[in-house]
């Protein structure tokens, strides 16, 4: 009797996730890339290694997968989206104070440093983003360099 009793609640509750899930398709999900405003003023191989590494998540360029079309993992998807182009933002690189781009640039160094970026679940399904020792010697020296002057 007691056996019957799990299996019911076990088919029951397997029902209910199923349906969530379901439902779960229908919450609409911000999955926009809106116009690049101002291009980060940087050397091409650390373009090429922000590109690479980091624009899914810091800029106006992400490359939405098809697993960001598919709830829960959509909405998980959006939100580091759009939290990470609100910390920074390789498309709105308008600095037109050289300290404060100075600053924005140790900051990402710091959190490369550190080991927080790329986030760690990201760069299992993005072997690309993952950075080498040349990679953050590249950044390293770009990032504390001192800003360019801002152009008026």
């Amino acid at each position: 009797m007691e056996s019957a009793n799990k299996k019911k609640i076990i088919a029951r509750t397997v029902v209910a996730v199923g349906i969530l899930l379901v439902a779960l398709q229908g919450v609409p999900v911000e999955r926009s890339n809106p116009p690049v405003e101002k291009e980060i003023d940087a050397p091409a191989d650390v373009r090429a290694i922000l590109r690479r590494a980091c624009y899914d998540c810091h800029s106006h360029e992400t490359v939405w997968p098809w697993y960001s079309r598919v709830a829960p993992m959509s909405l998980l998807v959006a939100h580091d989206v759009e939290e990470g182009r609100e910390e920074l933002n390789f498309s709105r690189w308008d600095f037109s104070d050289p300290a404060n781009e100075a600053r924005a640039r140790r900051r990402l160094w710091h959190e490369v440093e550190e080991g927080e970026m790329p986030l760690w679940f990201y760069t299992p399904l993005h072997p690309e983003a993952r950075l080498s020792a040349t990679d953050k010697e590249t950044l390293k020296t770009w990032a504390l360099a001192p800003a360019a002057s801002a152009v008026p």
